[in-house]
């Protein structure tokens, strides 16, 4: 590898470079207009065979970053790299003003440079651009990693992310597409009369989710604020309000751990409509997943980190007790609402147990640790324990559950939906519960929203919600193994000296 001193020498150089471009009055121009990207001029104009000039009448504009750069004595090849993709330009010293090429000779892959002329093919069938203009736009100060085609250094790709778009068309495609995927979820929402708002992101009371928050202060009011950890609250009071059908894509942030799947800052879209139930959801999101991915991908075949998942399917349902006795064969299936026999299987599985926790949190700390990965096909879990469901509403026939589901595909949560509690007491007793939790130790437990159990007090009618986890979706549909490779840029250690 290239170290520290060679990169330092190399810097220097072109620093002096663009010494002498200050001393024209050169450097970085802003009058610079291109008239074509490279993706339209293939798409219009590479069906045309052999050598000659596409069109003597066409003189295109084209402008990018400097990848590839081959100088031949009085004639020269570059490739230059804009949004669409790249174009080759064929520069001539016979073609340009006098002394232009000798400077053009001095230029750098990764400077930034303008090329007008008309197009022309190859004897291989290239598609070029023959220079009779060329322009240094933007000076590049820093080279290219050393052997930065398909970049792979993933401390650079993080840290550096521009360094990565630079060379990596397959990261340029991930937040394409996920861009793609985040339009299909609006569309697909606003079909259906949803109206997209805005809630806080900085809130007096964190609720919405069992986490802990990250705490911030407001100088001038003098008061302690919390970043949300879901939005869920503020869009309920709205549809208390009467915005019947309202969805938000937002961030939230969460004061835990990092991982392959875990940001702190992390993307969300949540979702409540009144009058319908968390079965009229589950339908809704397979659609939206089987559409999503033919839109996308073009297939609803999903191929992730060598296993295959066909949207096309059906999903599978099972509840939260069928999954903890299909993957634990000897478990007890008459006993998974006695708290004595679950801490045992507890401490089987070397689960830490809380005195607090109950037959409901024990169900789900089991669920947790034997069931989540290993569900794989698409599967719709649900009746979750009212426990650990502080906003769901009871199951009316089975009130040890609620009327909630989790998505989970290749062992992981996708979505996480539920009718909602709208019985304002009923809220206030979970609040109670949940505070009891914090107090006892529990970071994670919510805090008593008392305004919101107001709202509910004007009366919420019947509503579900939903919560879909952006990062995870698009790591499924671009076959991406880390939560850093879908975000731009991801929460990481400084570097030292910084």
């Amino acid at each position: 590898m290239t170290d520290d001193r060679d990169d330092n020498k190399l810097i220097a150089e072109r620093r002096r470079k663009l010494a002498v471009l200050r001393e024209q009055g050169v450097a970085y121009p802003n009058d610079v207009h291109r008239n074509a990207l490279a993706d339209e001029l293939h798409e219009t104009y590479g069906g045309h065979d052999g050598e000659h000039l596409v069109d003597e009448n066409v003189e295109v504009a084209v402008a990018g970053r400097m990848l590839v750069k081959r100088v031949m004595g009085r004639n020269s090849f570059i490739k230059l790299q804009d949004r669409s993709g790249q174009i080759q330009v064929r520069v001539e010293r016979d073609r340009l003003p006098e002394g232009l090429y000798a400077d053009f000779k001095k230029w750098d892959v990764g400077d930034i440079v303008l090329a007008r002329g008309p197009l022309f093919k190859t004897g291989t069938g290239e598609l070029t651009v023959l220079a009779d203009a060329i322009r240094l736009v933007t000076k590049s100060l820093r080279p290219l990693p050393e052997k930065w085609h398909g970049l792979s250094d993933q401390e650079i790709r993080y840290r550096q992310r521009y360094v990565d778009l630079i060379v990596n068309e397959s990261s340029r495609a991930v937040f394409r597409k996920r861009a793609a995927i985040v339009q299909y979820i609006r569309a697909f929402l606003d079909s259906q009369d949803f109206l997209e708002v805005e809630t806080p992101m900085m809130q007096v009371t964190p609720g919405g989710a069992i986490a802990r928050p990250f705490t911030t202060h407001h100088n001038a009011l003098d008061m302690e604020l919390f970043l949300r950890i879901a939005p869920e609250l503020n869009l309920k009071r709205l549809v208390v309000g009467g915005l019947e059908r309202v969805y938000e894509i937002n961030r939230s942030f969460r004061n835990e751990g990092v991982s392959t799947q875990h940001n702190p800052e992390f993307t969300m879209m949540e979702a409540y409509r009144a009058y319908a139930d968390y079965e009229d959801w589950m339908a809704s999101m397979e659609a939206m997943l089987r559409g999503m991915s033919t839109a996308v991908n073009g297939t609803t075949l999903v191929e992730y980190q060598g296993e295959a998942y066909d949207f096309g399917k059906p999903f599978r349902r099972m509840t939260v007790e069928e999954v903890i006795c299909h993957f634990n064969a000897d478990v007890n299936a008459g006993a998974l609402r006695d708290r004595d026999y679950l801490a045992r299987v507890c401490d089987a599985l070397g689960i830490p147990v809380k005195e607090a926790y109950g037959a409901g949190k024990l169900q789900i700390e089991i669920f947790e640790k034997t069931g989540e990965s290993n569900l794989r096909e698409p599967t719709f879990v649900t009746r979750y324990p009212t426990e650990v469901s502080p906003l769901s509403r009871r199951n009316d026939e089975d009130p040890f559950v609620t009327d909630r589901f989790e998505l989970f595909i290749a062992g992981r949560e996708i979505a996480n939906g539920f009718s909602e509690l709208n019985d304002p007491e009923d809220q206030a007793d979970r609040f109670r519960a949940q505070a009891a939790s914090r107090d006892a130790g529990d970071d994670e437990a919510m805090a008593f929203d008392q305004d919101y159990i107001r709202a509910l007090e004007y009366g919420m009618p019947p509503t579900a919600g939903i919560g879909v986890g952006i990062d995870r979706l698009v790591m499924l549909l671009t076959d991406s193994p880390s939560i850093r490779d879908v975000l731009l840029f991801p929460h990481m250690r400084p570097e030292s000296g910084t």
